[in-house]
């Protein structure tokens, strides 16, 4: 199959750099799979399951949180605010940030901004907690 240049680009830095052989994400239109020679596409990133297939041919799963998505000639940039790998991810952790998110919704009330960013957070842990599930 076909490789295309693939970064992911977190806050934190440069998380990967290397060849894919295609990339599946969540934009905030549904999930979207680029493969080489996509036509060039910029998308928002919604909360989901990433799935990238390297240039070796393997098949890595992420928990993916907001941001873009570029394709461009050269290059295909995923910049989101969170990725994990499924392998680093802790369940427990992930589980207690759900149980958080819980209680932010419970005391939301009437506050739709306090009730989305808690929502949010549930979605976020649930992909984490699917990915990592023991």
């Amino acid at each position: 199959m076909k490789e295309f240049q693939l970064q992911i680009v977190t806050p934190d830095g440069l998380f990967y750099d290397g060849p894919a052989q295609e990339l599946i994400v969540r934009t905030t239109a549904g999930d979207v799979g680029i493969m080489a020679d996509h036509l060039e596409y910029v998308a928002a990133v919604d909360i989901g399951v990433a799935q990238v297939k390297t240039g070796e041919g393997a098949t890595r799963l992420a928990a993916c949180s907001g941001g873009l998505l570029t394709v461009g000639k050269e290059v295909t940039r995923l910049i989101p605010s969170a990725f994990e790998w499924q392998e680093d991810i802790d369940h427990d952790r992930a589980q207690r940030a759900k149980e958080r998110a819980e209680g932010l919704i419970a005391h939301a009330g009437a506050d739709k901004a306090a009730l989305k960013t808690a929502l949010d957070a549930k979605r976020r842990a649930e992909v984490r907690l699917k990915l990592s599930a023991k």
